[in-house]
């Protein structure tokens, strides 16, 4: 934890004096921070594709690759929520288990899971997990920031300089939906 902080200090000393927004002046280096959710820095992967090696924790913990979707979400459940997956592995698609009802809770991730279309709305600090397009079989996965209204608002690592995303959410026969046909639902820590 004290690493985070002292990359904060960092990132924040070199900026300059008055500049309170993440203003980027030309592109980002890979591994470069970009943005900061609830003290969690996404860090800039470049090309979608790119891989710059495993990312794990002192103890071991395989956060994931580095720069990668995963690793952000991974790494702020195990920092801000002192959680650990009991499958550490896997692509965004298959946080997500298809094979379960809506509210129940998914062994392998150790956390409850809502589908697109659940009793309960998203909130802040869910997992938002999107499935499998043609542009990327692998899925992808985002951390709620708000969740408000009609509003939603994700932090995401691994598309570029865009780390944060909105979509609209809905309320229909009684369940929530988030107007994204990829959203297969979302995860949260008990």
């Amino acid at each position: 934890m004290k690493l985070y902080f002292y990359i904060l200090l960092l990132f924040f000393i070199s900026k300059p004096a008055g500049d309170s927004a993440f203003v980027l002046d030309s592109k980002p280096e890979p591994g470069k921070i970009i943005d900061i959710y609830d003290g969690v820095p996404v860090y800039y992967n470049g090309d979608m594709n790119n891989v710059f090696g495993r990312n794990t924790t002192m103890d071991g913990y395989n956060l994931g690759l580095k720069y990668q979707c995963i690793e952000y979400v991974k790494r702020y459940y195990y920092y801000r929520k002192d959680h650990k997956m009991n499958d550490p592995y896997g692509h965004a698609k298959d946080f997500y288990d298809k094979s379960l009802d809506d509210r129940k809770y998914n062994k392998k991730r150790g956390l409850y899971q809502f589908a697109n279309g659940s009793e309960y709305r998203p909130i802040a600090g869910d997992i938002l997990v999107f499935d499998a397009d043609w542009e990327n079989p692998f899925g992808h996965i985002g951390i709620v920031t708000k969740s408000e209204g009609h509003h939603l608002e994700i932090i995401q690592q691994n598309v570029g300089e865009q780390t944060r995303a909105h979509y609209r959410i809905y309320k229909a026969d009684d369940l929530y939906y988030i107007n994204d046909g990829h959203i297969l639902g979302w995860l949260r820590k008990g």
